[in-house]
C-alpha cells in the first residue's frame, strides 16, 4: 500500500512512494503519486526546483536522482522528496515514525 511522507490530516498537497522507502533509490524504478485535495488531474511537476514537464498525470516515476515536488490547484506545492543513487543505503518506512515505534529497517546495496 501506500505510505505518506508525512502525517495525513492535513489539507496540503503530499507525495506517496512506490516502494514506500526512504530515501527512495533511484534504481528501484520509484512512482510518484501527488495527493492532495486539489482539483484531480491538474498536477505541476517539479525536479531541483525547476518546472519538470507540463501539467500532467497524479503518478510520475523518477529517471533522474534529485528533489521532486508537485503542486495541486488548491493545496500548493508537496515537500520535497529526494531520489538518490547510492550503492548502499540503510531504509525506513516511508511514513511517519514515532518515538516508540517497532520500524524495519532494509540495508540495500
Amino acid at each position: 500500500g501506500w505510505c505518506p511522507l508525512s502525517p495525513t490530516g492535513t489539507q496540503s498537497t503530499q507525495l506517496l512512494l512506490e516502494p514506500p522507502w526512504t530515501p527512495p533509490l533511484l534504481w528501484d524504478r520509484v512512482t510518484l503519486t501527488c495527493q492532495g485535495s486539489g482539483t484531480p488531474g491538474i498536477t505541476t511537476w517539479y525536479k531541483d526546483g525547476q518546472r519538470w514537464g507540463k501539467e500532467g498525470p497524479v503518478h510520475c516515476v523518477a529517471t533522474e536522482s534529485g528533489n521532486y515536488q508537485c503542486e495541486r490547484p488548491g493545496t500548493g506545492l508537496s515537500p520535497a522528496v529526494h531520489v538518490i543513487d547510492e550503492q548502499l543505503v540503510l531504509q525506513v518506512p516511508a511514513r511517519a515514525l514515532l518515538e516508540g515505534d517497532t520500524i524495519t529497517l532494509r540495508c540495500r546495496g
